[in-house]
């Protein structure tokens, strides 16, 4: 074979074998931009939402608050 040859990792075909998925919650294959996109567009979400239903009886602050530890757990856990 020719990964015996050369001395690369390989599945052989040439091609390098790739990683295991690391264990996440999200049910997609997510990079660390996908992560934050995904905290950021939940943050909006979540400010809408707020501002709409919830303002009148607790601050802002309390959704970002909340929104802040969402998108926290969803970048390093995701």
């Amino acid at each position: 074979m020719a990964s015996d040859l050369t001395g690369t990792p390989g599945n052989g075909n040439g091609a390098p074998k790739r990683p295991g998925r690391p264990d996440g919650f999200l049910p997609i294959d997510t990079n660390l931009f996908d992560r934050v996109f995904i905290a950021v567009v939940l943050f909006v979400a979540i400010h809408l939402f707020w501002m709409r239903f919830v303002e009148q009886s607790l601050s802002i602050y309390v959704a970002t608050a909340i929104s802040i530890v969402v998108g926290a757990i969803i970048i390093k856990r995701g």
